[in-house]
């Protein structure tokens, strides 16, 4: 319960958040453009957002006799659990890493990258895609993939005004001074909220996912071991992503820009570490 609520709430801010910037730009017009660009956003996310997400990467659908070590692994949990078999993809990137995506466990894909497998063995790999069935169990790849679109589209509405203000529009139609401080107000502000809201949601979703993904194995030193190995690699080897998407990794890729643990859509590893295994890390990042 605690879940579907935190979920009605986030979508239902960054939708009112939308609403606030039309109204601020456009008065009731803006805002009713808004609600109708929060609406079309949130069918985009819903339906889309696995496979734009998939398509982003380039990753590939395998079958079991493509990729056996991974499918057995994953078809042996799902079994444990209870729940449907996800669609595997491989993503063709020497960077380890891996995600989970879809609308719910029934429309549930899982990725991981060509490094990824090469450096864990059989034990942290299924520690790994523990964890990324933990975020189907969890539900957390529909809103973390909702969070995101709308994010993406709060700043993209936001940046809409601002080209307004630089080419006058906002200027002949918004005499009071007061109603164009609180447009600047929302332009700086609204792309900041939203993106911290979704990387709040991230960083405690992927705790929660560590514990079911150890739950789900009964070895959180496995996932501990992955975790600390695939922190080491991908720093070695980036693997370039998308602000919108980085949420959806294991382990966080680089975005090009580093604003400190503010802005890090993952909670720092050796934190991850510690809670899985009771002690601290044996580095500190």
């Amino acid at each position: 319960m605690g879940n579907t609520f935190k979920t009605a709430f986030l979508l239902t801010a960054l939708t009112l958040l939308l609403m606030f910037i039309g109204r601020a730009f456009g008065g009731q017009s803006g805002m009713f453009f808004a609600l109708i660009f929060a609406a079309v956003v949130n069918f985009i996310a819903y339906f889309f957002s696995d496979k734009i997400a998939l398509a982003m990467y380039r990753a590939q659908p395998v079958t079991r006799e493509e990729l056996p070590r991974a499918y057995e692994i994953v078809e042996r949990l799902t079994q444990k659990i209870g729940l449907p078999m996800p669609k595997i993809y491989v993503i063709p990137n020497e960077s380890p890493n891996a995600f989970a995506t879809g609308r719910n466990p029934s429309h549930a894909s899982v990725a991981v990258t060509h490094g990824i497998l090469g450096l864990l063995n059989d034990e942290e790999l299924e520690g790994v895609l523990a964890h990324e069935l933990g975020h189907v169990n969890n539900r957390d790849i529909l809103i973390s993939s909702v969070a995101a679109t709308l994010a993406g589209a709060i700043t993209m509405l936001a940046n809409m005004g601002k080209w307004a203000m630089i080419f006058g529009g906002y200027e002949r139609d918004n005499r009071d001074r007061g109603g164009g401080l609180a447009a600047l107000f929302m332009l700086i502000v609204a792309p900041i909220a939203a993106t911290l809201i979704q990387l709040a949601v991230s960083r405690s979703r992927e705790y929660q996912a560590d514990a079911t993904g150890a739950h789900f194995t009964g070895n959180p030193y496995a996932l501990a071991s992955a975790l600390q190995k695939l922190d080491a690699y991908s720093r070695r080897l980036p693997m370039q992503a998308s602000p919108s998407t980085a949420h959806l990794f294991i382990v966080q890729p680089f975005l090009g820009m580093n604003f400190g643990s503010l802005f890090s859509t993952h909670p720092p590893i050796a934190k991850r570490i510690e809670r899985l295994t009771g002690r601290p890390a044996e580095f500190t990042q």
